[in-house]
């Protein structure tokens, strides 16, 4: 009788709303990533959608949650981003389009400053992104932006411009998606 109440309640704990951090899209977004030493938590989530097809679940991590966009574009703080595809078939030059045009918009057009940094970020989406993929766009002030795709690290870009650049490609003054934005704040 024991063993069947703790079958139970681990059935329960398992499946509550809190083990389960954020579906979205079809799939399911943690509720926790870790960037260095610092556990982040899950600010908030929505879709990536391009001519009403769903291209990814995207979720923002931070220390604390926070809706204060420019804030959180300007911190100097742990954050992460984290793109989990659902559309299969994102071509390279697709991706790297999308890329160039959130940098332009991130930056106001003035992406000569950041351009080394931009062509390097782009290198590191040589590959097709395809349903299923995950996507992790992780700072940390005292190494920089990492990029790991696939479970796998693409590289390594250093500075707080080139980190304030690739977070406002979501979160700046024109993102790449405005419901996106909305949910990544958790509005």
């Amino acid at each position: 009788m024991v063993k069947r109440w703790m079958l139970l309640f681990l059935v329960v704990v398992l499946l509550s709303p809190a083990a389960v951090a954020k579906e979205i899209g079809g799939v399911v977004l943690p509720d926790t990533l870790v960037a260095g030493s610092q556990d982040l938590v899950l600010n908030g989530a929505g879709l990536r959608t391009k001519l009403f097809v769903k291209v990814y679940a995207g979720g923002l991590y931070l220390r604390q949650k926070s809706g204060d966009a420019p804030g959180i574009v300007a911190g100097d703080e742990p954050m992460a981003i984290r793109m989990h595809f659902i559309h299969d078939g994102v071509s390279s030059q697709k991706l790297i389009e999308a890329w160039n045009e959130g940098f332009a918009n991130a930056t106001g057009g003035a992406t000569a400053p950041l351009q080394s940094e931009i062509d390097q970020f782009n290198g590191f989406f040589s590959q097709e992104a395809k349903a299923g993929d995950v996507y992790d766009i992780i700072y940390t002030p005292e190494q920089g932006v990492r990029v790991y795709a696939k479970g796998q690290l693409r590289g390594l870009i250093q500075g707080l411009p080139f980190k304030q650049a690739v977070f406002a490609i979501w979160l700046g003054e024109k993102p790449a998606d405005k419901s996106l934005k909305a949910g990544m704040l958790g509005n």
